[in-house]
């Protein structure tokens, strides 16, 4: 394994000892941290990036064999035009056309992640494929039998032998190889981060400089640092209960825990579209709309959706959400939406 240290560009190999050696971290995309993101929490040193384990990763990622049904990949539901979303799907579906219960969420800034999902099943990046592989509404594979299918397959042999140096494929090489794509996908190039690192071309327009002042005032309790999220899990008074879905208390047990899901980030949120965990809202302008006169009242309510006044949301002028609208589309990392080195390519 290679042994990495932080430098002023991000992480720097020191020695290695895997079957490749680690190559300069440009090589592999996303891995050399933003000037204006904090220090990664999944870190380049518990999976050194090379070139040859970043490429099979990607192709594990867009490969349906991964699949029962052999027509079902992770990139069916996360495309990267949306920010690696599911594009106008308020469901994705599955094997057998089957829907599930929540909206696909965006795929960005994975390295930051402490937990996963929407409701933090999965504590761990590289053990976050097993959600979708074995949901019976998604890929509804085992982890046997995928890498049965693996093994049978001349050419996945060798790129795994030739990443990994061993025979058979198990189950680590298989989840430490579609970390090294997930941990690529790092959206940091926006209009936004080139005005908040003081880069040539980084300028917000009037409306949009007003739209940061309404985020950072009323928003950024939730939607926090250049992250646009604080990671937590919050209940943002959604009318229609918790039958179907109670969110964070699936994991937790916990009657506290009942609608509560994770702050998604606002980064790429204008190419996101449906909104929420179950992808109800179709516009940013109804997600607004929401916050301004639509929350309701639960016992699991955040209190800062709770007013002085008695009044449940986050009042916002007719002013203040054009504004807003204005400055969420500058979130757009049009770099990162058609990086060819993380589309789908033949193998």
């Amino acid at each position: 394994m290679c042994r990495l240290a932080l430098g002023l560009a991000g992480w720097l190999p020191l020695a290695c000892s895997s079957a490749e050696e680690a190559a300069p971290l440009e090589e592999v995309p996303g891995m050399v941290v933003p000037a204006n993101f904090p220090a990664p929490v999944y870190s380049a040193e518990e999976n050194p990036p090379t070139p040859a384990g970043f490429a099979l990763g990607r192709v594990l990622f867009y490969d349906p064999l991964l699949s029962r049904s052999g027509e079902v990949s992770c990139g069916s539901c996360h495309q990267q035009f949306a920010a690696f979303a599911h594009a106008d799907h308020r469901l994705s579906h599955g094997v057998d056309n089957r829907l599930g219960t929540r909206n696909a969420p965006a795929l960005q800034n994975l390295r930051w992640r402490r937990e996963l999902l929407w409701d933090g099943g999965a504590k761990h990046l590289e053990t976050m494929p097993l959600a979708p592989l074995t949901n019976p509404v998604e890929m509804d594979e085992t982890l046997e039998n995928v890498l049965r299918k693996l093994n049978a397959d001349a050419d996945y042999q060798r790129r795994f032998a030739e990443v990994y140096g061993r025979k058979p494929i198990d189950s680590q090489q298989l989840l430490r190889a579609l970390a090294q794509f997930t941990a690529s996908l790092t959206s940091a190039n926006s209009r936004y981060d080139q005005y908040a690192r003081g880069e040539a071309g980084g300028t917000l327009t009037p409306a949009e400089l007003r739209g940061l002042s309404v985020l950072r005032q009323k928003c950024a309790s939730c939607h926090a640092t250049d992250l646009f999220t604080d990671e937590s899990y919050r209940n943002n008074g959604l009318p229609g209960g918790f039958a179907a879905d109670s969110g964070r208390a699936h994991i937790t047990q916990q009657r506290a825990d009942r609608g509560r899901f994770k702050v998604p980030s606002l980064r790429n949120v204008a190419r996101t579209a449906p909104y929420m965990h179950d992808g109800r809202f179709a516009t940013l302008a109804q997600v607004l709309a929401h916050y301004d006169h639509g929350v309701t009242e639960s016992p699991t309510l955040d209190p800062q959706l709770r007013r002085a006044d008695g009044q449940l949301g986050i009042p916002l002028t007719a002013g203040e959400q054009a504004d807003l609208l204005a400055f969420l589309g500058t979130l757009t990392d049009e770099r990162f939406l058609h990086d060819a080195r993380l589309s789908e390519k033949d193998r």
